[in-house]
């Protein structure tokens, strides 16, 4: 290009305008274009992951036992039937949406009515309001009886599906949902309600001796694990978690009967050093199931509700499997004649 004499030694200011920046990798190079930094929020360390969770489990259970030790017999009774009604169909409606994102149909709101049932139904049982109370396995024909109709009330939905091909799929997903969430959890109403003992106490050492578990697992693992249990399913579970998960829950069992035992019948230190150990393998357990159902899903957490501890289902994976664990202890070898 020709240049007028006088512009011969200035520099070229305005370089001649290229179309290299359209080119593949050199987008990004051309100024106008360049997207805008927008900052990211660095994820909670472990301390505050923690602290979140025992803030959330505290309050949680503050409310729990406040209706529990509440002198009034109709706010304790009225408290607990709401608070473990709303956490079991919570739990039931965040698997069947966990189901639904691994593509597996479900007959969501047959099962959540099915769900209140059980657990209204139990909860009458127990206080004498229908059969007969004061006979535990008069509740357990209740339930038996209830898990029939249920199944056949599965199969006429079925039925009058217009659309449902996978009606097999359906009615086993909605079924496993039932008895994994309501029915599991259906044991803490008959430990809380079990003839012949301080329930409430009872109730009160399983659900410690559970959630120390899960302190005592993330707080050891997070501290000194290195070996990966199972890696495939939950990759921040390791043995020395699982170790300190033993540890924590079977000193805290032997804590509490040491206060408490004389409230809770039949119970002894040999008592707490195998319900201490019991109980937190099942918690493990129950946590590592839990993950498989998320993982398979592609979900990080079941849900939202609670800070640091995610939704019902993160909140109860451990308990769910315990509690029928703690109620059979409680029926065959603490009460056993």
């Amino acid at each position: 290009m020709y240049r007028p004499f006088w512009e011969k030694n200035r520099p070229n200011r305005h370089p001649p305008l290229t179309c290299d920046w359209l080119l593949p990798g050199r987008l990004l190079a051309f100024p106008t274009m360049s997207a805008p930094q927008t900052g990211t929020t660095a994820p909670p360390s472990k301390a505050q992951t923690f602290l979140r969770r025992l803030l959330s489990t505290v309050i949680l259970w503050t409310v729990i036992l406040w209706a529990m030790f509440s002198g009034n017999l109709y706010i304790s009774n009225g408290v607990f039937l709401l608070l473990i009604a709303f956490l079991a169909l919570s739990g039931l409606i965040e698997f069947y949406g966990i189901a639904e994102k691994r593509g597996m149909v479900n007959f969501k709101v047959t099962g959540v009515i099915g769900g209140l049932l059980l657990m209204v139904g139990t909860f009458l049982n127990l206080n004498g309001v229908i059969g007969t109370s004061g006979s535990p396995a008069r509740v357990n024909d209740f339930e038996t009886g209830f898990l029939i109709l249920f199944v056949l009330g599965l199969c006429v939905r079925q039925f009058v599906a217009k659309n449902n091909q996978a009606g097999l799929t359906a009615i086993a997903t909605t079924l496993f949902g039932l008895m994994y969430v309501p029915w599991l959890l259906n044991f803490i109403q008959k430990i809380y309600f079990f003839p012949g003992v301080e329930g409430k106490f009872f109730l009160l050492y399983f659900i410690l001796i559970t959630k120390f578990s899960d302190m005592g697992a993330y707080a050891v693992g997070s501290l000194i694990g290195r070996h990966k249990m199972i890696p495939r399913i939950s990759p921040g579970k390791t043995w020395e978690g699982f170790g300190g998960a033993i540890a924590v829950s079977t000193g805290a069992s032997l804590v509490f009967v040491h206060y408490f035992g004389d409230r809770m019948k039949g119970m002894n230190y040999t008592h707490a050093i195998i319900l201490g150990v019991v109980l937190s393998v099942a918690a493990v357990i129950g946590d590592l199931i839990e993950s498989l159902f998320k993982r398979e899903a592609g979900v990080k957490d079941s849900g939202k509700i609670f800070p640091g501890i995610g939704g019902i289902l993160d909140l109860l994976d451990s308990l769910l499997f315990n509690a029928p664990l703690m109620y059979l202890y409680l029926r065959h070898i603490l009460t056993h004649p």
